[in-house]
């Protein structure tokens, strides 16, 4: 998979793409993230690449003639899949749209807002999929796009060390993930739970599920209740539960 990632302060992207997980999958050529400079596309010799909102109010906008510019040019090399402007307006990023973004697109554009955002018939005529990372405001997009990229990257075959690591995170099933427990089996007096010491996978696997239900039902009951719509016979046994 490629990501280009089109910005106006870069180098806010230096570090997220050049540790762990996400240096690896570049090393190993089962990912590549390239990040643009805005700016190298300004239309003027003072190298302006925003203006004033036509209207009233405070604040700049991004310019449409250097954001369709460099997406040209990007077009003109490989076709891509998704042209995903990051605002605070877009559908709310989960669990979902990583998975379906890391099945089906080869190669993406993530272009980053930044002060007002960007000039709307951009977003009109060019941008695919519009995406919030949260319900609040950031300086600009390139923390969200590292988000992004790093929940679409880490799904890439190859990319974690055991491939069913990412099947058992949180959200995957649409629960919260159970707690996890390692070495030593005492520290300070706390054990590690007797079941998770006994060998049985299947009844390892039966508390599992059984913790990540009481985890998301406590700390998120959104998820909960949407879980609860798409299993019913979870509903169902525990009428049955209550009556024995």
């Amino acid at each position: 998979m490629r990501i280009d990632i089109i910005s106006c302060v870069p180098k806010l992207l230096d570090s997220p793409f050049s540790h762990s997980i996400l240096q690896r999958a570049n090393d190993r050529s089962l990912s590549e993230v390239h990040v643009h400079d805005l700016r190298e596309y300004s239309i003027n010799k003072h190298g302006h690449i925003d203006d004033y909102a036509y209207g009233h109010g405070a604040g700049m906008v991004l310019m449409a003639e250097p954001i369709f510019n460099i997406i040209n040019d990007l077009k003109k090399e490989r076709e891509y899949q998704e042209v995903i402007y990051m605002t605070p307006d877009g559908e709310v990023f989960n669990q979902q749209i990583a998975n379906h973004l890391s099945i089906s697109c080869e190669n993406i554009i993530i272009l980053c807002g930044h002060y007002k955002g960007i000039d709307q018939r951009i977003r009109d005529e060019i941008v695919t999929r519009e995406i919030s990372i949260g319900d609040y405001v950031l300086s600009g997009g390139e923390l969200a796009a590292a988000v992004v990229a790093d929940a679409i990257i880490r799904l890439l075959p190859g990319v974690l060390g055991d491939e069913t690591s990412a099947l058992t995170d949180s959200f995957q099933d649409g629960l919260l993930a159970p707690p996890v427990y390692t070495r030593p089996a005492d520290w300070k007096g706390k054990k590690v739970p007797d079941i998770l010491l006994s060998g049985h996978e299947s009844k390892i696997d039966e508390w599992r599920l059984e913790q990540s239900m009481e985890r998301t039902q406590e700390r998120r009951p959104d998820l909960w209740q949407k879980y609860l719509e798409s299993h019913p016979e979870v509903t169902s046994k525990k009428k049955k539960g209550k009556k024995k």
